[in-house]
């Protein structure tokens, strides 16, 4: 005689007899941990937003600016960002997390690479530090070719040599182009460079 059991046993499929999914008891300690890396991504998010609009303010709008100065697009950037952030927050504190990953070459029990994170983030600091110190290209380049690094791109020289050539372009097209004023930095009195 058979043993008995507390409910329908779960098919080869991981459903029960009813055709729902058998539940999954292993994300119950990782619920607590998605929650708490959640909380900090919206808190981060909504961080930065505020350092953004408390930024902005500072940037000098010249008399000549029309309705949409210098300021319009920093500022709903700023806005957005807070707004995401605040969302994901309470997102957050109502219980919605974010699903683990069922990608066949993804790991939905492994935590979050903080190395990783804190290396993007102290690429994006040294990014916003070195932009009056060496100018807006070479600033861009090292922003590239640390972050493309940061995520496993080799050998380090073609991200480098990439952000060089990213940065310059966009020298160029926000500079020359568009006419924004952007610092050339080590580059100044460089024709097409130095806007």
């Amino acid at each position: 005689m058979p043993a008995a059991t507390d409910g329908p046993a779960p098919s080869a499929s991981g459903t029960g007899e009813t055709g729902r999914p058998a539940p999954d008891n292993h994300g119950a300690g990782r619920s607590l941990l998605s929650r708490a890396e959640e909380y900090v991504i919206g808190a981060l998010v909504a961080g930065l937003g505020t350092f953004v609009l408390l930024d902005t303010a500072t940037i000098a709008v010249p008399g000549s600016a029309n309705a949409m100065g210098p300021r319009t697009f920093p500022y709903v950037v700023g806005v957005l960002l807070i707004g995401a952030g605040v969302a994901v927050l309470v997102a957050t504190a109502r219980g919605r997390v974010g699903d683990a990953e069922d990608g066949e070459d993804i790991d939905p029990n492994a935590g979050t690479d903080w190395r990783t994170v804190v290396l993007l983030v102290a690429v994006f600091l040294a990014h916003a530090w070195l932009i009056e110190r060496i100018g807006w290209p070479l600033a861009v380049a090292v922003l590239f070719a640390g972050a493309a690094w940061t995520l496993g791109a080799r050998p380090w020289w073609r991200s480098l040599v990439a952000g060089v050539v990213l940065g310059l372009v966009l020298q160029v097209v926000f500079g020359t182009g568009l006419g924004l004023s952007l610092p050339a930095g080590l580059l100044e009195g460089v024709p097409l460079i130095d806007g």
